[in-house]
């Protein structure tokens, strides 16, 4: 399971928001092997003065934040980094300096969907890549 959320400027964010969308699941599904269809984004479009960054960032500046069961290997986190460093740039225009990335791994118990605890979920893919 991944759950990712990404912030930035309103400004920004809404005439983006399909395109941030598209491209970071794009880069979940290659890094992750995700299934396509298991995309869960949430967009929080900031007001300037309910968000601070730090100099050398633009008016572009995101941060994206993925929550998702523990098991995936360092590799394969830091493939998903670099994926969106790479593509964010290449499709969205937004450059490596004015993205954050931070994943937050927990155990597959601590998790609750459709009426069940994640470790007793039956999923159709694999959280070991």
């Amino acid at each position: 399971m991944a759950q990712i959320k990404i912030y930035g400027l309103k400004s920004h964010l809404e005439p983006t928001k399909a395109r941030l969308s598209d491209t970071i699941h794009a880069c979940v599904i290659e890094a992750l092997h995700y299934p396509p269809e298991k995309r869960a984004h949430r967009f929080f479009g900031l007001e300037p003065d309910d968000f601070y960054y730090p100099d050398g960032r633009s008016e572009q500046y995101t941060i994206i934040e993925i929550s998702m069961f523990e098991g995936r290997s360092e590799e394969a986190k830091k493939q998903l980094i670099r994926l969106l460093f790479t593509r964010l740039q290449a499709e969205v225009g937004i450059a490596p300096q004015d993205v954050e990335v931070t994943i937050f791994e927990t155990p597959r118990q601590n998790w609750g969907i459709r009426g069940q605890t994640g470790d007793e979920l039956a999923l159709n893919y694999r959280v070991d890549v």
